[in-house]
């Protein structure tokens, strides 16, 4: 597998593949900020209005590609205030379901970490879904889960579902 930072053209032509693995992670039940029904134009849509900031370099986004596409996503947001230049906030890691359980989550976090770190932050932070596949990778990669905040966000179908927030400083 393959993954590859977008860059501002890339992103644009890779809408379409990007919206594919947002509708498959929605309709598999994902806590992503949509609700049910969720289809691939609105993806896309949603796609589309993250252009500026990834014009404007605060939002960086890869793609992994296999043989069919794309498969799995992550994007960084870069802090722009000047007292929070050292943070950055790791966003919709996602990965198809017929790709999962192979280690790309695992990649692509790991991507975006290295990549936080060379942009020069050395804080990192995210938030999930108690209790979800993705908060038992977060642990493992080595993520301090600082909170958890009852009923913070509804799943796809509209059910509120507790949320925890974790860090990550690097070195």
């Amino acid at each position: 597998m393959d993954i590859f930072r977008l860059s501002p053209d890339e992103f644009r032509d890779s809408v379409k593949g990007l919206a594919d693995v947002l509708a498959d992670a929605v309709a598999s039940g994902d806590s992503l900020g949509f609700l049910d029904p969720f289809d691939q134009s609105a993806a896309e849509a949603w796609w589309h209005t993250r252009q500026p900031a990834v014009d404007d370099g605060s939002l960086r986004v890869w793609a992994a590609h296999g043989p069919d596409g794309i498969t799995g996503t992550v994007s960084l947001v870069l802090e722009r205030k000047p007292n929070g230049r050292h943070r950055a906030e790791i966003v919709k890691l996602m990965v198809r379901r017929d790709a999962r359980g192979r280690g790309l989550g695992r990649a692509l976090l790991t991507t975006a970490e290295q990549a936080a770190a060379g942009a020069g932050a050395t804080l990192l932070l995210l938030d999930t879904e108690t209790g979800s596949a993705a908060e038992r990778l977060y642990r493992t990669a080595g993520w301090t889960r600082y909170g958890v905040v009852p009923d913070y966000a509804t799943d796809p179908a509209g059910t509120p579902k507790d949320c925890c927030f974790f860090y990550k400083q690097l070195t």
